[in-house]
């Protein structure tokens, strides 16, 4: 994950990287007691009640705006947009709990995109944790950042700060809290997931956060294996060339050892979160394919193995060698990464030839997500079958399955486990959760009674579909071990998400007894999760007259950016097949969509409908998101046409 991220722009990516130590926003279960707050600062005294700078800009009370009351903090006199004010917390949260920090934000004049994070220091080392990433805020009004927070290792500096992504303007901060609901003992009566489900090991993705107090518990009562679902990855663990760090890793292996757990390890290649450096070539500039690059690269990858890979030996006894190779919008299926345009494919055989030679004994993989796509699952099927035939040590073939409540179908992820099957291959499902969300327009306050519910039938019928096939699916992996760490509260966009088997509070939901006991789910009749028809294809329609198209920038960048894009069928009669088409005035290049399939020539972009979302009742909509770069400037399209009709752009 993909990108639980697994995120700020490096790590909000399909690939689920899993959040570090935070989640946001919070839930707003009404089951939850009141927290117990154990920082407050509203700046109604005049002081600046012991904030101060991470520079040498200044910190005052100021009269001119404020969120409550008559008094906010006023930020002046940044050069850098990483300077903000910050709070020392290390005498107030303690290792284990969650914390729900909230401010509000607002800037002085103009606009930027403003954060939350957490720095933490141990030995004089210091790591930056982010509760709430890139969040828009103008002048024009008081936004709030909420998020939650762990400590999740011992400290010996703990701050909460606030910074921007790229400007410097001065900003005002007010009504800043900090607290948490006091835990719930856990379940111990109830029957383990590991102890029902013995054809392959469950596991969880994990955090230094699940591996403490109740949360540690829970892992080890209900999974034997888990899956650090940042610490390896190169940014982890190499940040700078040729100085590895395993600061991160190292306790979660300490843990699973400790606890007999198996590892999977995740990843040892990927297009993202690998610093910046890993593309630089010998004189300074970004690679490109040249053959010194390409060396230069591929020494740089060979290195990167031999270092992590044998770090830890036969401790791991399964790497996913290289992460999300496919992209099925590509004639040859391969998704354009500076890793493929410098090195070819030459970076995935060395890769698995070196991971081999490293680490004999353990099983490698090629692992990727929307594989029950029958486009992206065939294009990764010829990969693995050409490149076996040249005797590259592919081991298996990784499923994440980061899927909803409403998609896909049981018969669509048959489809994808038999697929594999003639290539003689392992499989595993390595990061799945099910989103209660089927749009990213929808949010809710809490997890409607009905979702959940639907929730459980897909977890009990999935599960039964890899338990039948447990001579090919070897283990199955959920990304996350509960609902208050999910990459998925930040992507696609940022709204409180439930996809997993425990809730905030770390108890069993209706998930959970859909895989252990699917009679203790409410008896209500089951909804439809296994139905499977063709997708419709895109076609002129009697509907497509009345459409509105709803084109938003939910995140930005330097040089890059996240969008929502909303298509309603506004007239009287259905839409069988929708194709969306605008032009960019700003040069602006989309990297990657999900919900939809992309075509981009030039200026010109077209989106058509997924599998899932082809018809568009009258009143419905559609959305899709997706990752793009822009330069200079970032203007959102002014004409949408929807089969070749004109919407209307509100």
């Amino acid at each position: 994950m993909r990108a639980l991220a697994r995120l700020a722009a490096a790590t909000l990516m399909v690939a689920a990287p899993l959040a570090a130590v935070t989640l946001a926003p919070t839930a707003n279960a009404a089951e939850d007691p009141a927290p117990i707050t154990v920082v407050t600062s509203d700046f109604e005294d005049g002081t600046v009640q012991g904030w101060t700078g991470r520079s040498a800009e200044t910190l005052a009370v100021s009269t001119a705006v404020a969120h409550s009351g008559t008094g906010s903090l006023e930020v002046t006199g940044r050069t850098a947009s990483w300077q903000g004010p910050s709070l020392d917390v290390l005498g107030v949260f303690e290792k284990g709990t969650a914390y729900t920090i909230s401010a509000w934000v607002r800037m002085a004049s103009g606009s930027d995109n403003a954060r939350l994070s957490v720095e933490r220091r141990t030995g004089g080392v210091a790591a930056y944790d982010q509760v709430v990433g890139n969040t828009a805020v103008t002048a024009d009004g008081w936004v709030n950042l909420t998020g939650r927070y762990t400590v999740a290792t011992d400290v010996d500096l703990l701050r909460i700060y606030i910074e921007t992504s790229s400007g410097t303007g001065s900003f005002h901060l007010d009504d800043v809290s900090a607290g948490y609901v006091p835990a719930l003992p856990n379940q111990t009566g109830i029957p383990s997931v590991r102890d029902v489900v013995t054809e392959f090991p469950v596991g969880a993705a994990i955090t230094g956060a699940e591996i403490v107090t109740e949360h540690g518990q829970l892992l080890d009562k209900h999974f034997n294996s888990v899956t650090p679902g940042n610490a390896l990855k190169w940014d982890a663990t190499e940040p700078s060339e040729n100085t590895f760090t395993y600061a991160q890793a190292d306790p979660l292996m300490a843990w699973a050892k400790a606890h007999g757990k198996a590892v999977r390890g995740h990843t040892l290649v990927w297009h993202n979160q690998t610093p910046s450096w890993v593309f630089t070539g010998a004189d300074g500039q970004p690679m490109t394919a040249t053959a010194e690059d390409k060396e230069l690269l591929l020494a740089r990858l060979e290195n990167h193995i031999r270092n992590v890979a044998g770090h830890y030996g036969a401790d791991i006894g399964v790497w996913d060698v290289v992460n999300e190779v496919i992209d099925e919008n590509e004639v040859d299926g391969l998704r354009r990464s500076t890793w493929y345009t410098v090195a070819g494919l030459d970076y995935i055989r060395t890769a698995f030839r070196v991971a081999r030679e490293v680490v004999p004994d353990a099983k490698l993989y090629i692992n990727d997500y929307n594989t029950n796509v029958p486009a992206k699952r065939d294009k990764l099927y010829s990969l693995v079958a050409q490149l076996r035939a040249e005797g590259v040590p592919i081991d298996g073939v990784g499923h994440q399955m980061h899927i909803n409540v409403n998609w896909p179908s049981v018969a669509e992820t048959e489809a994808m486990i038999q697929k594999f099957v003639p290539l003689g291959v392992e499989q595993q499902i390595t990061e799945m959760d099910v989103s209660i969300y089927t749009s990213n327009s929808e949010t809710f306050p809490a997890p409607p009674a009905d979702r959940l519910l639907k929730q459980a039938y897909v977890y009990r019928d999935m599960l039964a579909l890899f338990r039948r096939y447990a001579s090919e699916i070897t283990s199955v992996t959920l990304w996350g071990l509960a609902d208050d760490n999910t990459w998925l509260d930040t992507f696609p966009v940022t709204r409180k998400d439930a996809p997993l088997l425990f809730d905030t509070r770390l108890q069993a939901k209706s998930a959970y007894w859909g895989v252990v006991d699917p009679s203790k789910i409410d008896p209500s009749p089951s909804p439809s999760v296994s139905s499977s028809s063709a997708s419709p294809s895109p076609s002129q329609s009697s509907g497509t007259a009345g459409c509105a198209v709803t084109y938003r920038v939910t995140g930005s960048w330097p040089g890059g950016f996240q969008g929502d894009v909303k298509v309603t069928n506004t007239g009287p009669a259905p839409i069988a097949g929708w194709s969306l088409t605008w032009q960019y005035t700003g040069g602006q290049k989309i990297a990657q969509l999900w919900n939809g399939a992309l075509t981009q020539n030039g200026a010109a972009v077209t989106v058509t409908n997924a599998s899932w979302n082809g018809t568009l009742a009258p009143g419905g909509s559609a959305s899709f998101g997706f990752l793009g770069s822009w330069t200079g400037a970032n203007p959102a399209p002014a004409v949408f046409t929807l089969n070749g009709s004109a919407c209307a752009v509100p």
